[in-house]
Formats: structure tokens, C-alpha cells, sequence
């Protein structure tokens, strides 16, 4: 995937929202939205497939330990459409990350036990309009 926006030395704390704002493409195939420490080290990989990697509608969440990626996660329930503006909230504690999105909430282990997000990565076919870091949700 085409790599997009990349945030680093961020201090996000549990509890705390990073919002990110954009449009999905009208031929999107899929995009991702990576938090965690840094590229090798992710707390959660959230990945919409329209079409990609043998996917279609399908949500897969991941995480990445030192470079290796763990075991996918995938989810059903698909609430995005091509073309959609939306945004996305992710959040944090000691035991999840949530995923908010139009129509949806997701929950992904926080398997690394991280303590803080310090890098956002946003890939894809998905353009960036804003992003927000807020204290509460």
C-alpha cells in the first residue's frame, strides 16, 4: 500500500483520541491506519478492504511485535462505502484499542501492552483532510 501521512513523537495517553478526518477514494481497493511506537512496533494495524489481498468488504486489524506481524483479527461488519468523507477515532486503554467510524465501534487487543501511541501512519487509498488529538472522547 502506498504509504500516506506519517506522525511520529506523539504522546497520546490512554484515554486520549486521536481523530483523523479524510475521504475514502471512489476506486478505493483499501487503506490503513496504524498506531503505535513506531512502523515495526504496532499496537493496532485497522485495515478496510474493498478489494485487496484476496478481501472484499472486510475489515482486518492487526498488530505488529518488532517487525512480525501477529495473528489478523478480521471483522464483518463493514460500514464504509467508496467515496464516503469520514472519521475515524481511535482510542486506548491498558487492555484495547477502539476503533469509532459512521456507523460502527470496534475493539482490538492491546497486545504489546503499550502504554502511549507515539507514531500514526495513514496508508491507502485515503486522503487525509485533518487530524485531531483530543483528551476525551
Amino acid at each position: 500500500m502506498e504509504q500516506g501521512l506519517v506522525v511520529t513523537q506523539l504522546d497520546i495517553q490512554p484515554g486520549e483520541c486521536i481523530k483523523v478526518k479524510g475521504k475514502i477514494m471512489a476506486d478505493a481497493k483499501g487503506f490503513a491506519v496504524n498506531v503505535g511506537k513506531d512502523s515495526s512496533n504496532l499496537m493496532l494495524h485497522f485495515n478496510p478492504r474493498f478489494d485487496c489481498h484476496g478481501d472484499v468488504n472486510t475489515i482486518v486489524c492487526n498488530s505488529k511485535d518488532d517487525g512480525t506481524w501477529g495473528e489478523e483479527d478480521r471483522k464483518a461488519d463493514f460500514p464504509f462505502q467508496h467515496g464516503d468523507k469520514i472519521e475515524i477515532c481511535i482510542s486506548f486503554n491498558e487492555m484495547e484499542a477502539t476503533v469509532k467510524v459512521p456507523d460502527g465501534e470496534f475493539q482490538f487487543p492491546n497486545r504489546l501492552s503499550m502504554e502511549k501511541i507515539e507514531y500514526l501512519a495513514v496508508e491507502g487509498d485515503f486522503k487525509v483532510k485533518a487530524i485531531k488529538f483530543s483528551d476525551k472522547l
